[in-house]
């Protein structure tokens, strides 16, 4: 008698899903320890299939608990990338921002950057890049970074390239950390930024150009980079280091985040 394997569209669906949170979650974990880990588990749970198949009843035992066990703990292990992952799927499958729920609990509304002011700061991390002043600009799309905003220094004040390049001048109180610009005002500087864990940057790269892509990792910020040691401009976006970028490459990402708030 013959067997026929009959597949369903729900299990093309369903293959296709795995398929995409597999490689979303390859994504995320790429080059980190957590991906030697994840390995790792799976390899074990790979050898504890194998034992069950072949009915080692102790030994399938004492591996089975283990991997109960091991599902806790790989929870606790991936806590950043489980969080990192979610505000993923936050970030770009979020309801319209007309009828989003964000609408409904948002604190404040920010008005949106002028093209005026995004010029303003165009022209200070151009003026920083040619006196190799060393910068770190974080300028979230939605998200609010009121963590990383009390970390460092309220400012709250209107842009202007003067007061950006002002900041971040050498031996001022307020140049070693983080500004952050919400909207059209700047809201903070010297703030503490996370940094990434990656393991397959260039070694070469600084703590700023580290904490660029650690922000851009765990929320959906640009954030701009000037090296105090070669002058050159760098944007971190989703994770990933534009190194060495263009004034119209900038001035065309941060564009971007008008359009997208307007």
């Amino acid at each position: 008698m013959a067997l026929f394997i009959t597949i369903r569209v729900l299990d093309v669906i369903d293959i296709l899903l795995v398929a995409f949170l597999l490689y979303q979650m390859y994504r995320i974990i790429k080059g980190t320890v957590a991906f030697s880990i994840f390995i790792g588990f799976f390899l074990v749970y790979v050898a504890w299939l194998v034992i069950k198949a072949m009915n080692m009843e102790l030994l399938g035992t004492l591996m089975g608990q283990f991997i109960g066990v091991g599902v806790l703990a790989l929870i606790v292990v991936f806590q950043q990338e489980i969080r990192r992952f979610l505000l993923l799927i936050g970030t770009n499958y979020q309801l319209s921002r007309s009828f989003g729920l964000e609408k409904l609990f948002a604190s404040e509304n920010f008005k949106p950057a002028s093209n005026q002011q995004i010029r303003e700061i165009v022209m200070a991390c151009d003026n920083m890049s040619r006196s190799k002043t060393g910068a770190l600009i974080v300028i979230p799309h939605n998200s609010e970074l009121k963590e990383i905003i009390r970390s460092g220094e309220k400012i709250n004040a209107r842009i202007s390239s003067s007061l950006i390049e002002t900041i971040f001048f050498r031996n001022t109180p307020l140049h070693d950390g983080a500004m952050i610009i919400q909207g059209n005002r700047i809201a903070a500087a010297r703030c503490i930024l996370p940094i990434t864990e990656r393991h397959d940057l260039d070694p070469d790269l600084g703590l700023r150009h580290r904490a660029a892509i650690g922000i851009s990792e765990v929320s959906d910020a640009l954030a701009v980079v000037v090296s105090e040691e070669k002058g050159t401009i760098s944007l971190a976006v989703n994770g990933e280091l534009m190194h060495r970028i263009s004034i119209v490459q900038l001035t065309t990402e941060l564009e971007k985040v008008i359009v997208e708030e307007a």
